[in-house]
């Protein structure tokens, strides 16, 4: 099969899934878009080597993708100037959200108030369901401190979630 066609498949298959994680990391659509355009275009470029490194070990080919996309979020994250603006008053706290799309935005909403780096530990830790040793090796950090990172965000997540918290671990 031809690498070009073979390339095609495996973005194909796996461009959602880093879409899902990419979203989750950034919390913004089109940013997420982007990390994962820029993400398989760094995997075309070296597609050969993985193809000839690997052969067609499709975890070993996941992993390294993931870890692209995390770099990239990372590094991308480290360059960008904040978009947020800061105002003197508070939005008003909605109550309870009612259906699960509500709830999913809630959990996206909370997501995005954590520093990047522990955002993806939570990410990859419970979305990806990936060992602490696999996150440390993804971040290239201790295992130890992808616990230290896990404990305080979901520490912070708790905080930030109160009372909507009760109501996403309902469903």
């Amino acid at each position: 099969m031809e690498q070009g066609l073979e390339f095609e498949q495996f973005a194909s298959s796996r461009a959602h899934r880093l879409f899902q994680v990419a979203y989750l990391m950034c919390g913004d659509w089109h940013q997420a878009q982007d990390l994962v355009q820029t993400t398989l275009a760094k995997m075309f470029s070296v597609w050969g080597r993985l193809q000839r490194g690997g052969g067609d070990d499709g975890p070993t080919i996941d992993a390294y993708a993931r870890k692209v996309l995390l770099r990239n979020y990372l590094s991308q994250k480290r360059l960008r100037k904040s978009s947020e603006i800061v105002t003197a008053d508070l939005p008003e706290q909605a109550s309870a959200p009612s259906d699960g799309g509500e709830l999913r935005l809630v959990m996206v909403a909370a997501l995005k108030q954590l520093p990047p780096r522990n955002r993806a530990v939570v990410v990859l830790r419970y979305l990806e369901d990936h060992s602490i040793e696999a996150v440390a090796d993804m971040l290239g950090i201790s295992p130890g401190a992808v616990k230290s990172l896990n404990f305080r965000s979901l520490a912070k997540l708790r905080e930030i979630l109160g009372e909507d918290r009760e109501a996403l671990f309902q469903r």
